[in-house]
Protein backbone atom coordinates (compact mmCIF):
# COMPACT_ATOMS: atom_id res chain seq x y z
CA UNK A 1 0.00 0.00 0.00
CA UNK A 2 1.46 2.93 -1.12
CA UNK A 3 1.18 6.28 0.50
CA UNK A 4 -1.61 7.81 -1.58
CA UNK A 5 -3.86 4.00 -0.79
CA UNK A 6 -2.88 4.51 2.83
CA UNK A 7 -3.84 8.21 3.51
CA UNK A 8 -7.00 7.43 1.59
CA UNK A 9 -7.63 4.72 4.10
CA UNK A 10 -6.64 6.55 7.25
CA UNK A 11 -9.74 8.97 6.27
CA UNK A 12 -11.98 5.83 5.27
CA UNK A 13 -11.70 5.23 8.79
CA UNK A 14 -12.48 8.56 10.08
CA UNK A 15 -9.06 9.95 11.48
CA UNK A 16 -8.74 13.63 11.11
CA UNK A 17 -5.46 14.31 12.52
CA UNK A 18 -2.33 16.04 11.10
CA UNK A 19 -1.32 13.11 8.30
CA UNK A 20 -4.25 14.33 6.39
CA UNK A 21 -1.86 15.54 3.76
CA UNK A 22 0.22 12.60 1.40
CA UNK A 23 3.18 14.92 2.10
CA UNK A 24 2.69 15.12 5.68
CA UNK A 25 2.25 11.17 5.98
CA UNK A 26 5.00 10.37 4.14
CA UNK A 27 7.32 12.78 6.25
CA UNK A 28 6.20 11.14 9.40
CA UNK A 29 6.70 7.68 7.96
CA UNK A 30 9.90 8.69 6.99
CA UNK A 31 11.10 9.52 10.30
CA UNK A 32 9.40 6.51 12.02
CA UNK A 33 9.09 6.10 15.94
CA UNK A 34 10.87 9.54 16.58
CA UNK A 35 8.32 11.49 14.93
CA UNK A 36 5.79 12.72 17.57
CA UNK A 37 3.28 12.69 14.75
CA UNK A 38 3.91 8.96 13.93
CA UNK A 39 3.27 7.71 16.96
CA UNK A 40 0.01 9.85 17.76
CA UNK A 41 -1.72 8.33 14.45
CA UNK A 42 -0.60 4.68 16.07
CA UNK A 43 -1.83 5.79 19.25
CA UNK A 44 -5.46 6.85 17.48
CA UNK A 45 -5.29 3.20 15.38
CA UNK A 46 -4.86 1.33 18.56
CA UNK A 47 -7.04 3.79 20.88
CA UNK A 48 -9.93 3.31 17.38
CA UNK A 49 -9.38 -1.03 18.01
CA UNK A 50 -9.38 -0.98 21.79
CA UNK A 51 -13.40 0.40 21.38
CA UNK A 52 -14.23 -2.74 19.51
CA UNK A 53 -12.64 -6.02 20.66
CA UNK A 54 -11.01 -6.81 23.69
CA UNK A 55 -7.61 -5.46 23.35
CA UNK A 56 -5.38 -5.57 26.48
CA UNK A 57 -1.75 -3.48 25.73
CA UNK A 58 -1.65 -0.24 25.09
CA UNK A 59 0.27 2.82 23.68
CA UNK A 60 1.12 6.00 24.97
CA UNK A 61 1.76 9.49 23.50
CA UNK A 62 4.94 10.65 22.60
CA UNK A 63 6.33 13.78 23.37
CA UNK A 64 9.46 14.23 21.32
CA UNK A 65 12.48 11.53 19.83
CA UNK A 66 13.43 11.18 23.71
CA UNK A 67 10.32 8.36 24.03
CA UNK A 68 11.14 6.68 20.79
CA UNK A 69 12.18 3.62 22.76
CA UNK A 70 9.59 3.40 24.86
CA UNK A 71 7.21 4.04 22.16
CA UNK A 72 8.74 0.83 20.29
CA UNK A 73 8.50 -1.32 23.13
CA UNK A 74 4.81 -0.49 23.65
CA UNK A 75 4.47 -0.66 20.42
CA UNK A 76 5.82 -4.25 20.86
CA UNK A 77 3.46 -5.63 22.82
CA UNK A 78 0.48 -4.64 20.72
CA UNK A 79 2.12 -6.30 18.02
CA UNK A 80 2.27 -9.66 20.32
CA UNK A 81 -0.90 -9.22 20.98
CA UNK A 82 -3.00 -9.00 17.70
CA UNK A 83 0.14 -11.94 16.37
CA UNK A 84 1.44 -9.30 14.10
CA UNK A 85 2.47 -11.78 10.74
CA UNK A 86 5.45 -9.49 10.06
CA UNK A 87 8.92 -10.67 10.85
CA UNK A 88 10.63 -7.53 10.45
CA UNK A 89 7.83 -6.36 13.22
CA UNK A 90 8.45 -8.64 15.88
CA UNK A 91 11.86 -9.91 15.30
CA UNK A 92 15.13 -8.17 16.11
CA UNK A 93 16.25 -5.48 18.44
CA UNK A 94 12.73 -3.67 19.51
CA UNK A 95 14.43 -0.33 19.74
CA UNK A 96 15.71 -0.43 16.09
CA UNK A 97 12.28 -1.97 14.40
CA UNK A 98 10.52 1.10 13.39
CA UNK A 99 13.41 3.41 12.31
CA UNK A 100 12.92 2.21 8.87
CA UNK A 101 10.14 3.94 6.59
CA UNK A 102 9.62 0.46 4.66
CA UNK A 103 8.93 -1.08 8.76
CA UNK A 104 6.61 2.13 9.36
CA UNK A 105 4.65 1.69 6.34
CA UNK A 106 3.78 -2.21 6.52
CA UNK A 107 2.72 -1.13 10.41
CA UNK A 108 0.41 1.36 9.72
CA UNK A 109 -0.29 -0.63 6.70
CA UNK A 110 -1.41 -3.90 9.60
CA UNK A 111 -3.11 -1.92 12.00
CA UNK A 112 -5.44 -0.25 9.52
CA UNK A 113 -6.19 -3.59 8.23
CA UNK A 114 -6.50 -4.61 11.79
CA UNK A 115 -8.90 -1.77 13.03
CA UNK A 116 -11.40 -2.75 9.81
CA UNK A 117 -11.65 -5.58 10.29
CA UNK A 118 -12.27 -5.35 14.14
CA UNK A 119 -14.97 -2.87 13.43
CA UNK A 120 -16.68 -5.27 10.75
CA UNK A 121 -16.33 -8.26 13.45
CA UNK A 122 -18.26 -5.35 15.84
CA UNK A 123 -21.54 -4.70 13.63
CA UNK A 124 -21.54 -8.45 13.09
CA UNK A 125 -21.94 -8.85 16.88
CA UNK A 126 -24.62 -5.79 17.20
CA UNK A 127 -27.14 -6.36 14.76
CA UNK A 128 -26.91 -9.65 13.11
CA UNK A 129 -30.11 -10.59 11.38
CA UNK A 130 -30.89 -13.80 13.40
CA UNK A 131 -30.01 -11.96 16.79
CA UNK A 132 -32.45 -8.87 15.92
CA UNK A 133 -35.07 -11.59 15.05
CA UNK A 134 -34.41 -13.39 18.77
CA UNK A 135 -34.18 -10.03 20.25
CA UNK A 136 -37.63 -9.14 19.37
CA UNK A 137 -38.82 -12.56 20.39
CA UNK A 138 -37.16 -12.03 23.72
CA UNK A 139 -38.85 -9.19 23.88
CA UNK A 140 -42.46 -10.28 23.49
CA UNK A 141 -42.33 -13.30 25.50
CA UNK A 142 -41.28 -11.02 28.29
CA UNK A 143 -44.18 -8.79 28.04
CA UNK A 144 -46.41 -11.77 27.58
CA UNK A 145 -44.80 -12.71 30.90
CA UNK A 146 -45.13 -9.42 32.53
CA UNK A 147 -48.72 -8.66 31.51
CA UNK A 148 -49.93 -12.20 32.64
CA UNK A 149 -48.30 -11.62 36.29
CA UNK A 150 -50.07 -8.91 36.49
CA UNK A 151 -53.01 -9.92 35.29
CA UNK A 152 -53.51 -8.30 32.81
CA UNK A 153 -55.03 -9.58 29.05
CA UNK A 154 -52.30 -10.87 26.09
CA UNK A 155 -52.22 -8.04 23.12
CA UNK A 156 -49.70 -9.76 20.58
CA UNK A 157 -50.78 -7.19 17.82
CA UNK A 158 -50.17 -4.16 20.33
CA UNK A 159 -47.24 -2.24 18.96
CA UNK A 160 -44.47 -2.77 22.07
CA UNK A 161 -44.48 0.88 23.41
CA UNK A 162 -47.98 0.71 24.10
CA UNK A 163 -47.56 -2.73 25.74
CA UNK A 164 -44.78 -0.46 27.63
CA UNK A 165 -47.19 2.13 28.90
CA UNK A 166 -49.96 -0.18 29.99
CA UNK A 167 -48.18 -1.68 32.17
CA UNK A 168 -46.44 1.27 33.74
CA UNK A 169 -49.82 2.42 34.01
CA UNK A 170 -51.01 -1.11 35.83
CA UNK A 171 -47.76 -1.00 37.85
CA UNK A 172 -48.78 2.91 39.02
CA UNK A 173 -52.16 1.40 40.09
CA UNK A 174 -51.13 -1.03 42.07
CA UNK A 175 -48.42 0.86 43.77
CA UNK A 176 -51.19 3.50 44.88
CA UNK A 177 -52.89 0.15 47.15
CA UNK A 178 -49.87 -0.93 48.40
CA UNK A 179 -46.80 0.57 48.46
CA UNK A 180 -43.13 -1.23 47.15
CA UNK A 181 -41.34 -2.90 50.55
CA UNK A 182 -38.12 -2.13 51.24
CA UNK A 183 -37.23 -5.57 50.65
CA UNK A 184 -38.25 -5.15 46.82
CA UNK A 185 -36.46 -1.85 46.17
CA UNK A 186 -34.12 -2.20 42.51
CA UNK A 187 -31.32 -3.20 42.70
CA UNK A 188 -30.44 -0.64 40.02
CA UNK A 189 -31.49 2.06 41.08
CA UNK A 190 -29.16 4.57 38.60
CA UNK A 191 -30.73 5.68 35.75
CA UNK A 192 -28.61 5.00 32.27
CA UNK A 193 -28.09 6.87 29.30
CA UNK A 194 -28.23 5.72 25.81
CA UNK A 195 -25.07 5.11 25.30
CA UNK A 196 -24.65 3.38 28.58
CA UNK A 197 -26.98 0.90 27.86
CA UNK A 198 -25.57 0.16 24.59
CA UNK A 199 -22.37 -0.64 26.44
CA UNK A 200 -24.12 -2.88 29.09
CA UNK A 201 -25.86 -4.77 26.34
CA UNK A 202 -22.23 -5.08 24.49
CA UNK A 203 -20.89 -6.62 27.67
CA UNK A 204 -24.10 -8.80 28.06
CA UNK A 205 -23.42 -10.26 24.58
CA UNK A 206 -19.60 -10.87 25.22
CA UNK A 207 -20.70 -13.22 28.44
CA UNK A 208 -23.65 -14.63 27.16
CA UNK A 209 -21.14 -15.85 24.66
CA UNK A 210 -18.51 -16.50 26.82
CA UNK A 211 -21.05 -18.85 29.06
CA UNK A 212 -22.24 -20.41 26.10
CA UNK A 213 -18.47 -21.74 25.05
CA UNK A 214 -18.18 -22.82 28.42
CA UNK A 215 -21.61 -24.70 28.11
CA UNK A 216 -20.70 -26.06 25.08
CA UNK A 217 -17.43 -27.28 26.32
CA UNK A 218 -19.59 -29.26 29.19
CA UNK A 219 -21.70 -30.82 27.05
CA UNK A 220 -19.49 -31.85 24.82
CA UNK A 221 -17.26 -33.56 27.70
CA UNK A 222 -20.96 -35.46 28.79
CA UNK A 223 -20.83 -36.53 25.18
CA UNK A 224 -17.72 -37.98 24.99
CA UNK A 225 -17.77 -39.65 28.41
CA UNK A 226 -21.42 -41.73 27.85
CA UNK A 227 -19.81 -42.24 24.46
CA UNK A 228 -17.00 -43.98 26.18
CA UNK A 229 -19.52 -46.07 27.78
CA UNK A 230 -20.62 -47.77 25.05
CA UNK A 231 -17.41 -49.15 24.77
CA UNK A 232 -17.67 -51.50 27.91
CA UNK A 233 -18.57 -55.02 27.25
CA UNK A 234 -22.10 -54.86 29.18
CA UNK A 235 -22.88 -51.90 26.61
CA UNK A 236 -21.80 -54.39 23.76
CA UNK A 237 -24.24 -57.28 25.18
CA UNK A 238 -27.65 -55.53 24.35
CA UNK A 239 -26.99 -52.51 26.82
CA UNK A 240 -26.30 -49.68 24.21
CA UNK A 241 -30.18 -49.24 23.27
CA UNK A 242 -31.15 -48.78 27.30
CA UNK A 243 -28.24 -46.49 27.93
CA UNK A 244 -29.38 -44.22 24.85
CA UNK A 245 -33.04 -44.62 25.62
CA UNK A 246 -32.12 -43.03 29.41
CA UNK A 247 -29.73 -40.39 28.34
CA UNK A 248 -31.28 -38.92 25.25
CA UNK A 249 -34.24 -37.30 27.28
CA UNK A 250 -31.82 -35.74 29.66
CA UNK A 251 -29.67 -34.51 26.74
CA UNK A 252 -32.39 -32.73 25.10
CA UNK A 253 -32.78 -30.68 28.23
CA UNK A 254 -29.06 -29.45 27.86
CA UNK A 255 -29.20 -26.02 26.42
CA UNK A 256 -25.90 -24.58 25.73
CA UNK A 257 -27.50 -20.85 25.84
CA UNK A 258 -28.20 -18.62 28.69
CA UNK A 259 -31.19 -17.68 29.12
CA UNK A 260 -29.91 -14.48 31.19
CA UNK A 261 -30.72 -11.22 29.14
CA UNK A 262 -30.64 -7.48 30.58
CA UNK A 263 -34.58 -8.29 31.89
CA UNK A 264 -33.38 -9.91 34.62
CA UNK A 265 -30.95 -6.86 35.63
CA UNK A 266 -33.63 -4.75 35.87
CA UNK A 267 -35.88 -7.61 37.38
CA UNK A 268 -33.01 -7.82 40.22
CA UNK A 269 -34.42 -6.40 43.71
CA UNK A 270 -31.97 -5.31 46.59
CA UNK A 271 -32.50 -8.99 48.06
CA UNK A 272 -30.15 -10.80 45.33
CA UNK A 273 -27.04 -8.63 46.75
CA UNK A 274 -26.77 -10.46 50.37
CA UNK A 275 -24.39 -12.97 50.41
CA UNK A 276 -26.05 -15.62 52.45
CA UNK A 277 -23.15 -18.47 53.88
CA UNK A 278 -24.37 -22.03 52.99
CA UNK A 279 -23.34 -22.49 56.72
CA UNK A 280 -26.43 -20.35 57.91
CA UNK A 281 -29.45 -21.40 59.44
CA UNK A 282 -31.65 -20.43 57.07
CA UNK A 283 -29.82 -22.21 54.08
CA UNK A 284 -29.57 -25.30 56.45
CA UNK A 285 -33.30 -25.39 56.32
CA UNK A 286 -33.02 -27.25 52.76
CA UNK A 287 -29.49 -28.75 52.98
CA UNK A 288 -29.29 -30.61 56.13
CA UNK A 289 -30.05 -34.17 56.49
CA UNK A 290 -29.96 -36.94 58.85
CA UNK A 291 -26.41 -37.74 57.36
CA UNK A 292 -25.28 -34.60 59.00
CA UNK A 293 -26.44 -35.68 63.02
CA UNK A 294 -24.11 -38.84 63.29
CA UNK A 295 -21.67 -37.95 65.42
CA UNK A 296 -18.16 -40.34 64.71
CA UNK A 297 -17.14 -42.41 67.61
CA UNK A 298 -13.50 -42.66 68.88
CA UNK A 299 -11.70 -44.00 65.87
CA UNK A 300 -7.72 -45.51 65.81
CA UNK A 301 -4.81 -43.31 66.15
CA UNK A 302 -3.54 -43.44 62.54
CA UNK A 303 -0.26 -41.07 63.74
CA UNK A 304 1.26 -38.45 60.45
CA UNK A 305 2.39 -36.39 62.81
CA UNK A 306 5.94 -35.95 61.22
CA UNK A 307 7.19 -34.17 64.56
CA UNK A 308 6.92 -38.09 66.91
CA UNK A 309 8.55 -39.99 63.91
CA UNK A 310 12.19 -40.46 64.80
CA UNK A 311 14.05 -41.13 61.36
CA UNK A 312 15.09 -44.69 60.07
CA UNK A 313 18.30 -46.19 61.40
CA UNK A 314 19.77 -48.89 58.75
CA UNK A 315 20.74 -52.39 59.63
CA UNK A 316 23.90 -53.95 58.72
CA UNK A 317 24.66 -57.68 59.21
CA UNK A 318 27.23 -59.88 58.39
CA UNK A 319 26.86 -62.94 55.77
CA UNK A 320 26.14 -65.95 57.31
CA UNK A 321 26.72 -68.41 54.44
CA UNK A 322 29.54 -67.84 51.62
CA UNK A 323 30.98 -64.56 52.77
CA UNK A 324 34.11 -63.58 52.17
CA UNK A 325 36.55 -61.43 54.29
CA UNK A 326 37.12 -58.08 52.44
CA UNK A 327 39.29 -55.29 53.35
CA UNK A 328 38.76 -54.13 56.76
CA UNK A 329 36.68 -56.76 57.99
CA UNK A 330 34.03 -58.90 57.01
CA UNK A 331 31.78 -58.08 54.15
CA UNK A 332 28.41 -56.64 55.38
CA UNK A 333 25.31 -56.65 53.77
CA UNK A 334 22.56 -54.09 54.52
CA UNK A 335 19.18 -55.45 55.65
CA UNK A 336 16.58 -52.94 55.36
CA UNK A 337 14.95 -53.26 58.76
CA UNK A 338 14.78 -50.18 60.60
CA UNK A 339 16.05 -51.74 64.05
CA UNK A 340 19.53 -51.11 66.08
CA UNK A 341 22.73 -51.88 64.49
CA UNK A 342 23.74 -56.04 65.59
CA UNK A 343 26.78 -56.00 66.83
Amino acid sequence: MDDARLQGTLTALGYKGPLLEEADLHGAVTLGATCQNFASLCVWLISEMKAVCLLEEDVSPTSGPEDADTFQLEMSGVLSELCCPYPTLTTGSVTSRLTTMENCHILLTFLCSELQAARLLYSRQDAPPKQSEEKNDVVHEELRLIREALGMPSAPDTPELQQLSEVEAKISELLSIEPLSPVLQPLLKTPLEPQQWEELARISWTLLSEYECRMRMLVTRIDVTVTSFHWSERAKQGKEATMEKLFSPLRKLMNTKSQVTLAHLLAAREDLSRIVKTSSGSSRVNTSSAVHKVIMGSVPDRGGRPGEIEPPMPTWEKRREGGGQGRGGGRQKYSGKHNKKKR
